[in-house]
């Protein structure tokens, strides 16, 4: 997993109200605005895998193996960076500039595009990709039916986070066991759990839209932070499912 952290703990909870809003499909702002968070979420997401498969061009002679198998201080920087980046994000938003947020986001897709590069070199490319395109088929269902239903998915996200703390927990706890059954476990609930927070996630970011509508920075800053969590949510989910459908070198 690539994250044990995400801004979804200091979002503002989404109301019921706004959830069955006559009107909201067609509503050109909130259009607008969830197209930019897509659009950032999706830039973010390809800057990672490029960056990723550039890193690691050469196998093991490639920058990768020699920053991540001979490890180093250079190493821990990489991948603790992201998760610093991430807390500066989610807690000091209201602090930044939109032009700071972007610039931080910018960084840290490229920070974990240096970070994920190491499945480049246990996995083959072709079970990467098709992985990919496993993960972003799904990520698209799952997006459009947390946009579209008028079910209140807050319930269901209470549990799905709560889910999460245990799963990292479960993870820290077998990197001392080392048991196979227990990560077999881990990578279907891991799948389970970003499948549901990717639906909950797109309803409660288009239910915090009604409650900044109409300043201009706050949407702006709302965007990056939407994007931000749906970018952990594709990571994560692709990152579980290819501990099932990736071909190891």
């Amino acid at each position: 997993m690539a994250n044990g952290f995400d801004p979804r703990a200091t979002a503002s909870p989404q109301t019921a109200e706004t959830i069955g809003r006559e009107g909201i499909a067609f509503d050109a702002g909130l259009r607008s605005h969830m197209l930019s968070v897509y659009n950032y979420m999706a830039s973010g997401v390809l800057l990672t895998g490029v960056v990723a498969l550039l890193f690691s061009r050469g196998g093991l002679e490639s920058p990768a193996a020699q920053v991540f198998i001979n490890g180093g201080i250079l190493a821990w920087v990489i991948m603790l960076s992201p998760l610093a980046l991430v807390m500066i994000m989610s807690f000091g938003i209201n602090r930044l500039s939109t032009g700071a947020a972007q610039a931080l986001y910018w960084l840290y897709a490229t920070l974990m595009g240096l970070s994920l590069s190491t499945i480049f070199l246990v996995y083959t490319e072709g079970s990467i990709a098709q992985t990919f395109f496993a993960t972003a088929a799904a990520f698209l269902g799952l997006s459009l039916w947390g946009y579209t239903t008028k079910k209140d998915l807050s319930g269901m996200g209470t549990f799905l986070i709560m889910g999460l703390v245990g799963l990292i927990v479960a993870m820290v706890v077998n990197m001392f066991m080392k048991s196979s059954a227990l990560d077999l476990a881990i990578s279907a609930i891991g799948v389970l759990i970003f499948a549901g927070l990717t639906a909950y996630d797109t309803q409660k970011i288009k239910s915090m839209y009604f409650e900044v509508q109409g300043s201009g920075e706050a949407l702006a800053k709302l965007a990056i932070m939407g994007a931000l969590t749906l970018y952990l949510d594709f990571i994560n989910l692709f990152l579980f499912l290819l501990r099932f459908m990736g071909n190891r070198d």
